[in-house]
């Protein structure tokens, strides 16, 4: 099966890359849509624009396109504008609990090219898979943080086994998904199993909106080789 993955750089992307590795199917590009504004519904805002690095630093191909509205169906004309000129026999989604309005809008949208649209560990406990990426190697940065209890400190904080504990803790407290599902908290993938060189991240800054909410800039970045440490720009 020829699939599309719908990726934003983030953990949850990240791991329906390797779902599609796992089952053999023939991953012909990665879509990423970055927004110019925080209020969509379908696409993560923070880091975006980097996830042609993260592309090359896995082996894939890349297509990245803008978006300027905040509405779920017309984001969703993106993707299917995107897919109706590279042809697909699926799009795959990362995330365990996508919103209702997020599958939805997606497969209404590429319904008319009669692509199927599915999550790819839908329904599974998604802390246990966050912990089995941590120690299987995968870097996960945090991006942006959209919930009562997720500070400034988070921003820019690569979970570990303890942290993530901390977090947990938070999201038990304030009500949060621990997973970061409905946008409480996004993140940008660096490095893993599946990466033939993994991304360095070399400057950032945060940009609070509020006092739990804000993302991170990130102005410099390098890929680096994972045997010789060699720096390619």
């Amino acid at each position: 099966m020829e699939v599309a993955v719908l990726f934003s750089g983030g953990k949850d992307s990240t791991l329906a890359i390797e779902h599609c590795k796992e089952r053999g199917y023939d991953i012909k590009y990665l879509l990423s849509v970055k927004p110019s504004r925080r209020d969509c519904y379908l696409f993560h805002f923070a880091t975006v624009e980097h996830t042609p690095l993260l592309a090359d630093a896995m082996g894939f191909k890349h297509i990245l396109v803008g978006c300027d509205v905040s509405d779920p169906m017309k984001e969703a004309q993106i993707i299917h504008d995107v897919v109706k000129k590279n042809p697909v026999d699926a799009v795959v989604l990362g995330g365990v609990g996508l919103q209702a309005t997020q599958i939805k809008s997606v497969r209404e949208a590429l319904f008319p090219l009669g692509v199927e649209v599915f999550a790819s560990h839908k329904d599974q406990d998604n802390a246990r898979l966050i912990e089995d990426m941590i120690d299987r190697g995968y870097e996960i940065i945090i991006t942006e943080v959209a919930a009562d209890g997720l500070t400034e400190s988070w921003l820019g904080a690569t979970l570990t086994r303890e942290n993530f504990d901390e977090l947990k803790a938070l999201a038990d407290k304030f009500g949060f998904h621990s997973g970061g599902e409905g946008g409480h908290y996004n993140s940008f993938t660096a490095d893993g199993p599946i990466f033939r060189k993994r991304v360095k991240v070399l400057s950032s800054e945060p940009v609070m909106e509020g006092e739990c909410d804000g993302y991170l800039r990130v102005t410099d970045l390098k890929v680096v080789n994972k045997e010789i440490q060699a720096i390619y720009r």
